[in-house]
């Protein structure tokens, strides 16, 4: 099984992570450590999650998997330009990576954070931690080749 077929599922109870085969992500899966029910819907299945200054701790710092984090605003025109390189990437690496997507005009808490001065800018996070940072608008291959070192698989 290619790594793309595995969805990576942290047990809200134990803290374990599960690997769920995404074929059978229908089935009511069980954590393989404590055995307490999987909460799947939580995963975002190759889907960009909102990001907001309220879910951020959550959706981001307490992934199980690296997340890329795309800051952008409705009137960048660059950030339009990247946001469906972003989804791309999302669908194409769920289960190794988790992709969000944070307004900073809606979330001025995290942007200010993060110092967010230029958007699009991508921040790469890896075990709650910031690992790196991608500012500006670039071409798929370049955000990828930023992205390798930080996600298992790649």
């Amino acid at each position: 099984m290619e790594h793309s077929d595995v969805i990576l599922v942290k047990c809200k109870n134990c803290g374990t992570i599960n690997r769920i085969p995404s074929n059978k992500m229908h089935l009511r899966a069980r954590c393989g450590k404590c055995k307490a029910p999987l909460e799947l819907a939580d995963f975002s299945g190759g889907m960009p999650v909102k990001v907001t200054d309220a879910n951020f701790e959550m959706e981001v710092l307490q992934s199980p998997v690296p997340v890329i984090l795309d800051c952008w605003a409705p009137w960048c025109g660059p950030c339009r330009m990247v946001s469906p390189i972003v989804d791309e990437i999302a669908r194409e690496m769920a289960g190794s990576l988790k992709v969000g997507k944070l307004n900073v005009d809606e979330n001025p808490i995290i942007a200010s954070r993060f110092q967010i001065m230029s958007i699009p800018t991508l921040l790469v996070f890896k075990g709650g931690k910031l690992a790196d940072q991608i500012v500006g608008a670039m071409p798929k291959a370049q955000i990828l080749q930023r992205l390798r070192p930080h996600i298992p698989y790649s």
